[in-house]
């Protein structure tokens, strides 16, 4: 492939130069100049190469009433909890993104699910660009993939790997990782803003017109984005973080954009000897491991995607000094303040002296609000030195004003801590059953000093 030649284009103007400088030539800004290809002319674009051969068709105009709206097919990828995220399984010509802290089980998961699809009979392809292949073959014995059939090719020139999808025709291919990839069309080093950008649009093209599924590796900054041009992740189908602590054996996998399924679903696996393995009733990792209860503890339903979860909320509350000290982990640090303040103003419960620290159990985060009442409950559990009865939970939002707001599909909650053994449960008016769930009493309440009183009442 002939080498095209690059111009530096301004992101603030759009103004370009031949060569890089410090200064925009056009506007003045300063440090707005980037790489990238300048157009080859006439008749000559770098996408029309026949891998882009299906791209390159002219397509009808048609109503979108007259377009046959058809199910998307699924290849189930043999690990449960993967497809679960994914939406029910991988989809022909579509592009996945997954992204997570180094170490934490990216690649391992990955080469799992490509050795469990070639002995399902799907041809794969793991690219990598980290490693060689005598050190991907050791980790596949590592994880007990005995006479694995996986292709591996340790290549990180674009060109090179786009000429042996073509030639190869996987059913999919991982890149392993898209920040190693570089395209001789680009001067600048591979990683760089330009370089992650084309070849991610390279390869996107690629699997739109040829159909195969495309997993690409990211690497993640300092503070947990994956790395590179936003618009990254604008180009893809899905992106996939993993979560979690390295030193934990537990990791959560949650889809953040899913064009095939929903957003926020999560997987959840444990890391073993044999590498990565589905946890089928994820609930117990983040329930109490304590014989009895104790005060500052108090389990919620929460919902990740389509799937209810219950998480035990921790919190502390302990005497401070002239400036006290909020702090929780897991959850909007932001909202904890409010929540302390509404408690005061509406339920007399003052902790204006008080340290007030606040946990989600396992490792979770949790982002809805429907966590408040039960935040809530744990601090007064913790400052008065009282426990929380034993099967008890409480979910709702709680407002500026004390009322206590529904959580969506509430009865789905309910119902879930019904099955896992909890008897009691304070929850929003408006997400009360209309028929009785067995096995679980309900209280059902308006505001913040009702769900206090009633846990009063519990003794």
């Amino acid at each position: 492939m002939a080498k095209e030649k690059t111009l530096f284009t301004c992101t603030e103007c759009g103004g370009t130069s031949p060569r890089w400088l410090g200064k925009c030539p056009s506007c003045n800004a300063w440090n707005t100049l980037i790489e990238s290809v300048a157009e080859a002319g006439p008749g000559k674009n770098r996408y029309s190469g026949a891998q882009f051969a299906g791209l390159a068709q002219a397509q009808a105009v048609m109503p979108l009433a007259a377009i046959e709206a058809t199910d998307i097919a699924r290849t189930p990828s043999g690990i449960d909890e993967l497809d679960r995220v994914l939406g029910g399984g991988i989809v022909e010509g579509g592009v996945v993104l997954i992204g997570g802290d180094p170490g934490i089980g990216k690649s391992t998961l990955l080469l799992q699910a490509l050795d469990a699809l070639q002995r399902a009979g799907l041809p794969t392809l793991y690219v990598t660009g980290e490693e060689s292949g005598a050190q991907v073959a050791l980790r596949s014995r590592r994880l007990g993939l005995d006479h694995s059939q996986v292709n591996v090719l340790a290549e990180i020139q674009l060109e090179k790997i786009l000429a042996t999808i073509e030639s190869m025709q996987p059913a999919v291919a991982v890149i392993d990782s898209i920040q190693t990839v570089y395209s001789d069309q680009l001067t600048s080093a591979p990683g760089s803003v330009a370089q992650v950008r084309e070849c991610a649009a390279h390869l996107t093209r690629c699997a739109k017109a040829s159909g195969v599924a495309i997993v690409l590796v990211g690497h993640v900054t300092k503070e947990g984005a994956l790395a590179g041009p936003r618009v990254l992740e604008h180009m893809v189908d899905t992106v996939l973080y993993f979560e979690g602590d390295t030193h934990s054996q537990f990791r959560l996998v949650r889809a953040i954009k899913n064009r095939f399924g929903a957003v926020n679903e999560i997987g959840v696996f444990a890391m073993t000897e044999k590498g990565l393995k589905g946890v089928s009733n994820p609930s117990a990792i983040f329930l109490s491991q304590h014989s009895e209860p104790v005060p500052g503890s108090c389990v919620m339903v929460t919902l990740e995607g389509t799937r209810p979860l219950l998480v035990e909320i921790q919190a502390l509350v302990d005497s401070g000094g002239p400036s006290p000290r909020r702090l929780s982990v897991g959850l909007d640090k932001d909202r904890l303040a409010m929540l302390l303040a509404v408690l005061h103003r509406h339920a007399g419960v003052a902790c204006m002296d008080q340290d007030v620290f606040v946990n989600a159990v396992g490792g979770v985060r949790i982002s809805e609000p429907a966590a408040d009442l039960a935040v809530m409950l744990a601090i007064t559990s913790s400052l008065r030195g009282k426990a929380l009865p034993q099967g008890f939970i409480a979910f709702g939002e709680v407002g500026l004003a004390g009322e206590v707001r529904p959580a969506p599909r509430g009865q789905e909650r309910l119902r879930e801590a019904a099955k896992l053994g909890f008897s009691v449960a304070v929850v929003p008016k408006a997400n009360a059953p209309k028929k009785p769930i067995e096995g679980l009493t309900i209280h059902a309440v308006e505001r913040v000093e009702e769900a206090m009183n009633v846990v009063r009442g519990m003794g």
